[in-house]
């Protein structure tokens, strides 16, 4: 089979089984589709897989940060810490309840948040920590709780893309403070577009029930009240038996995802990519859940641009996505004072950035595909090799 012969792999490629499209099916035929028992029994399989905790689904892991951060108690006048490398709606949510984004750079190695520079951003205005868990690798959690703990500040975990993911053993979810959840259509847990949010207790928990729906609380037939301001954010029972279905099958897909990241560090291995400077992701099968695997483009090596080099990729078939520009760089956040130079390593990751394919569809024969074509590429365009 020739390159151009070989069908289009994309970067992500959600994979919904026939038990799951057959419950999707009996959902649409029940009469109840909205918020109900699918709901609820997402809610209670959820909990179980985070140790007991309570849990609350949503239909989008921003409004899960946006509850958090309220359940937390920030406002007007406080500070958040989190971090210019993730989805920009981590950023957006801090200021859509009031609050001051303080973002600080990332380690290079992991592209996480730098835990060493984190305790130079505290001020007395800070009330909470956010960390992101880019590509589904937990900070250090022990020292990010050690520094929350010493500075009394809560900690929103930005776990959008760490279901399956763990810590020293322990399933991220199952621990901490508030963890936020996405279920978007290219997750490793997906209800085609929800979130959940894990809480540490009851009343956390009902209290993000009344953010979710109005605030509404409603007694017997017809007793209704509403003491918070609430938003719609319900999930519905179509998209919960979605997750339903994916997250039965989360031990496997984590199990697969781990092979094939194996695979990708195999094959690139001593070949040109490498020669030539691509990074690599930190190899981690204990904690990550592998949700992506992106390399950084070695530019001032390149004769092209990452636009270019991922064009290149497409006439090979395959398929591939930014994860993410530095955020401070966009426009609101200049806006805002944030300006080249301020955090550098997030800076030149997000410049560099190529996301390659990984899903568990994918064969053996798949991700050397992908290899070969990076490594064709970088014999290519690349110099001083």
């Amino acid at each position: 089979m020739t390159q151009t012969s070989r069908p289009f792999l994309p970067f992500v490629k959600p994979e919904i089984d026939e038990e799951t499209i057959q419950g999707v099916v009996d959902v649409l035929r029940s009469g109840w589709i909205t918020t109900g028992p699918q709901n609820q029994q997402f809610e209670a399989e959820l909990s179980e897989y985070f140790g007991g905790r309570p849990v609350r689904a949503f239909n989008s892991g921003t409004c899960t940060m946006e509850i958090a951060l309220r359940i937390a108690g920030v406002g007007a006048g406080d500070e958040v810490i989190t971090t210019p490398m993730t989805w920009v709606s981590t950023a957006n949510v801090i200021l859509e309840v009031g609050a001051t984004p303080v973002f600080v750079d990332i380690d290079p190695v992991t592209r996480n948040m730098d835990l060493n520079l984190l305790e130079r951003a505290i001020t007395p205005r800070t009330k909470a920590l956010m960390p992101v868990y880019l590509a589904g690798l937990p900070v250090d959690m022990d020292r990010l709780y050690e520094i929350a703990r010493a500075h009394k500040l809560r900690v929103i975990e930005d776990a959008a893309q760490a279901v399956g993911a763990s810590w020293r053993g322990k399933r991220i979810g199952s621990f901490g403070d508030l963890v936020s959840i996405s279920f978007h259509a290219n997750k490793n847990v997906t209800s085609i577009e929800g979130g959940a949010l894990v809480m540490n207790n009851e009343d956390e928990a009902e209290l993000a029930r009344k953010y979710r729906l109005q605030g509404i609380t409603r007694t017997g037939f017809d007793g209704m009240d509403c003491d918070v301001l609430g938003g719609k954010y319900n999930l519905t029972d179509v998209a919960a038996r979605v997750g339903l279905g994916s997250l039965r099958r989360i031990e496997s897909i984590t199990d697969r995802r781990r092979e094939l990241a194996r695979l990708y560090f195999d094959a690139f291995e001593g070949g040109a990519a490498v020669r030539l400077g691509v990074g690599l992701p930190v190899k981690n099968f204990a904690d990550s859940n592998w949700h992506m695997f992106q390399i950084a483009l070695p530019l001032d090596n390149l004769s092209l641009t990452r636009a270019e080099f991922m064009a290149q990729l497409k006439e090979r078939n395959v398929g591939s996505g930014v994860h993410y520009p530095a955020l401070h760089l966009f426009t609101l956040y200049r806006g805002r004072g944030f300006k080249e130079g301020m955090f550098p390593h997030a800076e030149r990751f997000g410049a560099s950035t190529v996301t390659l394919p990984l899903f568990p569809g994918m064969s053996a024969d798949d991700v050397a595909h992908v290899v070969k074509s990076v490594d064709e590429i970088c014999e290519q365009y690349g110099h001083n090799r």
